[in-house]
């Protein structure tokens, strides 16, 4: 889509189009690359209904563009996954005051994520996590994500010692937990994922900072492994770590990642809520403000 049809008009006519939530919208899934359908509808929207039809919106104006990846044959059809269009570029463009020619807008790129399943994979489940506690977070006033930094805004900052999949400040009622996620989909050898560790003790020694390195696994089974692996790890000494589970499940009630799913590597349980894990390792910190606060998202109709 050629530049010089986003003149100043077509953009005071799209911004205009445009509520506080699309915006905060554009902004998330600029930074985290690709949402769902599902997900955005956990972060943004009361009904599944009401998020389809504003996505149908704004992807008919190009703010927003879409794609369903194929899935093997008996499994039915993929949700759409949402990236970037050409005209929400060109309004984050503007509103950063930076040309769009510049800006390194390319749909092409943008949807590239689209061919690689296994990359695709890890960052729709990693973006996946963090739908989840901001969709809790909606819910529950008591809760709030206040930072999250996506895997690329991590590799700017720490990519030369580790690449967590994600960053994130946690609070739930007067708790409050920093900690690295590391998403497992299943498809690293488990000797290669307790080696990440080695990068996480060597940054807690230089920084003195001590976050802990959660790892969402996707099975019982494999996280029993893994945390057989972890606890003969050195980096243990350094480095806070704890296992979860999405099919781990304690009480009536199923909170997601923000629930009762985690079991720390010095522990052998009970599973603690996210945010009980800040009890459970009293020494973590210091507690420094390293990132902005995350904007939530507005409700419907405001």
């Amino acid at each position: 889509m050629p530049n010089a049809r986003f003149t100043p008009a077509v953009l005071a006519q799209l911004a205009a189009r445009l509520t506080m939530r699309d915006r905060q919208l554009l902004r998330l899934i600029q930074e985290q690359r690709v949402l769902t359908s599902a997900q955005i509808a956990e972060i943004a929207f009361d009904t599944d209904d009401t998020a389809r039809r504003r996505l149908f919106t704004l992807h008919r104006m190009g703010v927003l563009d879409r794609f369903r990846p194929n899935l093997p044959p008996g499994m039915g059809t993929a949700p759409y996954h949402y990236v970037i269009g050409p005209a929400g570029a060109a309004v984050l463009a503007s509103e950063d005051g930076v040309d769009l020619s510049a800006y390194g807008y390319r749909r092409d790129r943008v949807l590239s994520i689209a061919y690689s399943q296994r990359r695709l994979a890890h960052t729709v489940g990693t973006n996946g996590f963090g739908a989840a506690l901001r969709g809790f977070a909606r819910r529950h006033a008591n809760a709030e994500l206040v930072t999250w930094w996506a895997e690329t805004r991590c590799a700017s900052v720490w990519g030369d010692t580790v690449r967590p999949d994600a960053y994130a400040r946690w609070r739930q009622d007067e708790q409050t937990i920093d900690f690295f996620l590391e998403y497992d989909t299943g498809s690293e050898p488990l000797d290669r994922v307790v080696r990440k560790l080695d990068g996480y003790a060597a940054l807690t020694q230089v920084s003195r900072v001590v976050t802990p390195v959660l790892f969402w696994v996707q099975s019982e089974r494999r996280e029993a492994n893994l945390r057989r692996k972890l606890v003969q790890h050195s980096a243990q000494a350094f480095v806070p770590v704890a296992t979860g589970t999405p099919s781990a499940l304690v009480g009536p009630v199923d909170d997601g990642p923000a629930g009762e799913k985690w079991l720390p590597s010095d522990a052998k349980g009970p599973r603690l809520r996210l945010a009980g894990l800040a009890s459970h390792w009293p020494s973590l910190g210091p507690q420094e403000a390293a990132a902005p606060p995350v904007t939530p998202l507005l409700e419907d109709g405001e």
